[in-house]
């Protein structure tokens, strides 16, 4: 079934470095989002629960294929993940081709943002999770299953075109198993991607001193 011809937007929070494409593109392509701006929503992180991505995309899928005459309507079901309304985020609007994870060129300028905040110095102690929703039209599965093939697709790029490290990007899609407006379920805003600071990076392990030169000597004569 086709998704309908809405889907074509998503919102998401993130990165870096502006690609020469994104500086050439027209001023149309997307609002005025800063690096600071994401910088600003992002850095505030303190603590975070233990969310275990993998479990929680299945845990996602097989709620979307629940077929109950007792299940709620949409507006009512409740959060799949409350907890990652507890962290830093942000809201960035990204194009799609239709039914697809295909970002357009005129999302490229803030997806190269994204990244250029991913990178700055107050950013780099931390992972983020790109997190995908829809609105509630068609069928509830396909809708998890397109949310998660597009916060796959920005954090892919964030990945192999900015070179993030891959520890520090992970990828969920709620379709509409969360919704960003509960209150509207059918309304555009649900198309978002949400960018969440999800934690802190483990601290690197300092290097081991070389062993003195006199030493090493001293060993090859034994």
């Amino acid at each position: 079934m086709m998704l309908p011809a809405t889907r074509n937007f998503c919102g998401i929070g993130m990165v870096a470095g502006a690609l020469l494409l994104a500086d050439a593109l027209p001023a149309r392509s997307q609002s005025a989002v800063t690096r600071d701006e994401i910088i600003e929503k992002l850095n505030k992180f303190e603590s975070a629960p233990d969310i275990d991505v993998p479990a929680l995309r299945q845990q996602v899928l097989e709620r979307s294929k629940v077929r109950s005459k007792t299940d709620p309507p949409p507006n009512k079901r409740p959060l799949i993940a409350p907890d990652l309304t507890k962290l830093p985020t942000v809201n960035l609007e990204f194009q799609f081709d239709v039914d697809t994870p295909i970002v357009q060129p005129a999302s490229y300028q803030t997806l190269g943002r994204l990244a250029d905040a991913l990178v700055h110095s107050s950013m780099l102690p931390y992972g983020v999770l790109i997190v995908g929703h829809t609105e509630s039209n068609g069928r509830r599965e396909n809708n998890v299953i397109l949310s998660q093939r597009r916060a796959d697709a920005i954090r892919d790029m964030l990945v192999n075109t900015f070179k993030i490290a891959t520890k520090r990007v992970q990828s969920v899609g709620l379709g509409e198993e969360q919704f960003i407006d509960q209150a509207r379920p059918t309304a555009p805003v649900n198309n978002q991607i949400q960018v969440v600071t999800l934690m802190k990076m483990p601290e690197p392990e300092p290097a081991k001193p070389a062993a003195p030169a006199a030493a090493k000597s001293a060993k090859k004569k034994k």
